[in-house]
């Protein structure tokens, strides 16, 4: 039978505390970066997929807004000491008309809004079981912040819906890797071992007796 191994024990440990704290960042919507979308500016990854998920009807409006819920009575009794009302949720978040809004937005930025699904997906299947998801989605969320940041795609001439990144996507960023596991002994069983042997020369020239 196997052992589990105390380095095992604390790497799986440290994945799954690391995939919490990445859900909780998520889930109750601690702002990340502010870029424009569909329903104006998103701060969250979870408020982009959210107004994709609206405005394409994958999901019915129901799921979309227990998604949003559990941010939103957060960041109420934070702010407002009140809980918002489930009706007024898609107003909250400017969800109202997003179905009118124009695409072309999010086809700009196609990176941020592949990246907030992953990171979404990863951070609800991360809890159960930790995975790349949430790695790859953060990845594709940083990539497309850079390139309109840095590289000006697509040019923004509004300073007000300029793109921003705040300090804790840093943090979001260092939970999304540490909640990969990396099995060191199966890493290194898996490497080829090359052998040091050199096969023995015959000689050229054989007498017979």
């Amino acid at each position: 039978m196997a052992t589990t191994t105390p380095s095992s024990k604390w790497t799986n440990n440290i994945s799954s505390i690391a995939a919490r704290i990445f859900f909780v960042f998520i889930i109750f919507q601690i702002p990340l970066f502010r870029v424009t979308c569909r329903s104006g500016v998103c701060t969250t990854p979870l408020h982009v997929t959210s107004s994709q998920l609206i405005a394409s009807e994958i999901f019915p409006v129901v799921v979309v807004k227990g998604l949003l819920y559990p941010g939103a009575a957060v960041n109420g009794l934070i702010h407002n000491m009140t809980v918002p009302s489930w009706d007024s949720l898609l107003n909250l978040y400017n969800l109202t008309s997003v179905k009118e809004a124009s695409a072309v937005t999010d086809l700009q930025r196609l990176e941020v809004l592949a990246g907030s699904y992953f990171s979404v997906a990863g951070a609800l299947v991360g809890i159960l079981k930790p995975g790349r998801m949430s790695m790859f989605g953060s990845l594709l969320i940083i990539w497309g912040l850079v390139k309109e940041g840095i590289l000006g795609k697509p040019v923004n001439s509004d300073p007000s819906k300029a793109v921003y990144v705040y300090p804790t996507m840093v943090i979001a960023l260092i939970c999304a890797f540490s909640s990969v596991k990396y099995d060191v002994k199966k890493v290194v069983r898996s490497a080829p071992v090359r052998s040091s042997a050199r096969p023995l020369q015959s000689s050229s020239k054989s007498k017979l007796k």
